[in-house]
């Protein structure tokens, strides 16, 4: 099993089918609007625009399920990133990304690479996922690992 096979409604509430990226190095990240890490979406666009003509994506699932940080709607999100951090790469709706409701993808990526001791719960917003071009989770990153911090891994998979 890999990302391909799951698809996840845009943040303007279209389904995608994740197969879309195909042969695509891809960054998922679960986010929210009002965390103190927030400010990685900066971080996160320059991971885009850097790479999105190479052959990579970053994906933003926002998430409300930490400190409530995500309260707004689809439309009010999508305004605040793109109007405080120029964010073009692709939102998604808000999702869970723990617990029984949680999004099957974020459930495929928990299992795939876990967390500190083997844990599979999700701490924090900005939790990142490195996903290699055949879909396969390469790595798992903490919420304050900074984006550009991800930038030789990017690299490296977009060698193989």
């Amino acid at each position: 099993m890999t990302i391909y096979d799951f698809s996840a409604d845009s943040i303007a509430g279209t389904p995608v089918n994740l197969g879309t990226y195909r042969g695509k190095v891809v960054l998922i990240v679960n986010t929210a609007s009002k965390c103190g890490f927030t400010p990685q979406y900066k971080g996160l666009e320059a991971v885009y625009q850097q790479f999105k003509d190479k052959g990579v994506e970053v994906l933003g699932f926002p998430c409300n399920q930490f400190g409530k940080q995500e309260p707004g709607s689809a439309d009010e999100i999508g305004a605040f990133c793109e109007k405080n951090y120029g964010v073009t790469f692709p939102l998604f709706e808000k999702i869970d990304v723990n617990g029984g409701n949680a999004h099957p993808l974020f459930k495929h990526l928990k299992r795939e690479a876990p967390g500190l001791l083997g844990t599979e719960v999700i701490k924090w917003n900005f939790t990142k996922f490195l996903v290699k071009k055949n879909g396969t989770v390469y790595k798992r990153y903490a919420p304050r690992t900074e984006p550009k911090e991800l930038m030789s891994d990017i690299e490296k998979l977009l060698a193989e």
